[in-house]
């Protein structure tokens, strides 16, 4: 029997074609998804699931799709799916990240001309009869600053447009290495120094807890005064109350906003302001993007049905089936490696090297990387997947080479990631046990063996008595429970390591009654797919 797809969300004539082309059964119904209480008596039938925004896919509706193996989203964000209750169900999530990339770039282009010469308001203005040519005084961009907050695949195509305009560019990006800039064409600068100098600045990063109101009401205090700022990426990048306040006192010149907090926006505190334009999230919203993203989900959804071959899979390595079934706990532990280098370095990567121990050597390292590189690059992009992060740690100048070797110690097979920066070489190891269970077994050259969680405490001392009373009464004093405790150290007195497996995140508030016992040269969170 054919594999069968739903169609929920609205997709061109030819993406559905695709599917049918390529013998898969395909029930197009636009709209459907936005009938909730239909779409769950129905999804029971499918194999696919092809989707843009306006489909939720809940746990609930997961629960009721019995036969669903892969959810097909027509974009990059999947903040309508629920990544974990799918992998949980063994359901594979599939986006398009590289669709819609010049679609978006282009839009902040337009809305940043659009603030800058007052263009919807003065269309209205003309609309009604009136010729109020004096009241539009506007601004060139030409040899004006641009700031631009994140310079990854959307943003450097800003830079590249902006410089067209001769417009001079300046970059905020943790991830943004020199050579990676100079090609570019644009300045590195600390988020502070653009906040201070920029006439324009443009947002291009994911919202995460690290980008969260990176706009916010302290940091819109350092702008410089008469900036024009435009957001066409995420909704909570800025405190929109705070910019508000801004822009009514005159700080703030005018503002330029796709992407609001709260989607639908019904209501925004930026609303009803004459020098701010807003436009309802059409950063992706072209015939060119919309008709590539979709026939993108069709081709991948419909190898995926037919061959197994998985393509910008999000849960899921791109590798065989075969391959799979030896390689997936050590996927899982290669990701996870790279993920700890990437939240324990806020400075840009200048290389990493992935090292092969013994019968992993022999795996499919092209894989096993793009696991380590994918998980590094997540913790500054969650919608990065194996396919894409190799491409985005070669956009921001990462040199990424592995080396292998035969088996050299008690393991019979390891994985070793070390991390250059300008300042500094960080390095993390890990192995699978026979339980197939990833396992952390050196740190920073400290032999440990601790079992990885989901939520993860790390810390650092100088090797003394008392450190495991202190984590212990401060983690039960905030009902933080341990799920498993690791040491290490250098050597007596010298270097010393915690790593503690917890059953739920560490709060900010806990953190710092740790950090304010002054026994830690440092402390921090630390989360895992696992």
């Amino acid at each position: 029997m054919a594999p069968r797809v739903l169609v929920s969300d609205k997709l061109s004539e030819t993406a559905v074609q695709i599917f049918r082309d390529r013998g898969v059964e395909v029930d197009f119904e636009p709209g459907l998804g936005k009938d909730k209480d239909r779409l769950l008596e129905v999804i029971g039938r499918y194999d696919g699931l092809a989707i843009r925004s306006a489909t939720k896919v809940t746990a609930k509706l997961l629960e009721a799709a019995a036969n669903l193996k892969v959810i097909g989203r027509a974009g990059i964000g999947v903040d309508n799916v629920d990544i974990p209750a799918a992998s949980a169900r063994g359901v594979i999530v599939m986006n398009t990240p590289f669709g819609n990339s010049i679609t978006t770039a282009e839009h902040a282009i337009a809305m940043m001309f659009a603030v800058a010469r007052q263009i919807p308001e003065a269309s209205a203005s003309t609309h009604a009869g009136k010729w109020e040519k004096s009241r539009f005084m506007g601004v060139e961009l030409t040899g004006k600053t641009l700031g631009v907050i994140g310079a990854g695949n959307i943003g450097s195509i800003v830079i590249a447009r902006a410089l067209g305009l001769r417009m001079k560019v300046i970059a905020y990006d943790p991830f943004l290495s020199d050579e990676r800039a100079a090609e570019l064409g644009c300045r590195k600068v600390e988020l502070d120094e653009l906040l201070a100098q920029a006439d324009f600045i443009t947002l291009h990063v994911p919202l995460t807890d690290k980008t969260r109101n990176i706009l916010s009401h302290e940091n819109i205090g350092k702008l410089k005064p008469g900036v024009r700022i435009v957001n066409c990426a995420r909704g909570g990048l800025v405190d929109e109350a705070a910019l508000a306040e801004a822009l009514r006192g005159g700080r703030v010149a005018g503002a330029a906003f796709d992407v609001f907090a709260e989607e639908p926006a019904t209501a925004s505190p930026l609303f009803g302001l004459k020098n701010v334009v807003v436009t309802p999230h059409l950063g992706a919203a072209t015939t060119e993007a919309q008709e590539n993203v979709a026939l993108q989900v069709a081709e991948q959804m419909s190898d995926y049905l037919m061959t197994g071959a998985v393509t910008n899979a999000l849960n899921m390595p791109s590798v065989t089936a075969e391959e799979a079934k030896v390689m997936g706990p050590w996927l899982t532990l290669s990701q996870n490696l790279g993920s700890f280098i990437g939240q324990m370095t806020d400075e840009p990567i200048e290389a990493v090297n992935i090292l092969y121990d013994g019968a992993v050597s022999e795996m499919n390292l092209n894989a096993l990387t793009a696991s380590v590189i994918a998980g590094l690059m997540q913790a500054g992009n969650p919608d990065v997947n194996m396919v894409s992060a190799p491409v985005m740690a070669k956009e921001r100048g990462i040199e990424v080479s592995r080396t292998t070797q035969d088996q050299t110690g008690v393991f019979e097979a390891y994985i070793k990631v070390t991390m250059k920066t300008a300042r500094r070489e960080r390095s993390v190891a890990g192995t699978v046990f026979s339980d197939g269970k990833p396992r952390f077994i050196q740190i920073k050259g400290i032999n440990i063996d601790a079992e990885v969680g989901a939520h993860m405490l790390y810390s650092t001392n100088d090797d003394r008595a008392g450190i495991i009373g202190t984590l212990g009464r401060v983690l039960g004093e905030n009902g933080v429970n341990i799920a498993n405790f690791t040491l290490g150290r250098t050597e007596k007195g010298k270097n010393a390591i915690a790593l503690l497996y917890v059953d739920e995140p560490v709060s900010e508030a806990v953190l710092a009654q740790l950090r304010d016992t002054g026994v830690f040269n440092a402390v921090r969170p630390l989360h895992f797919r696992v």
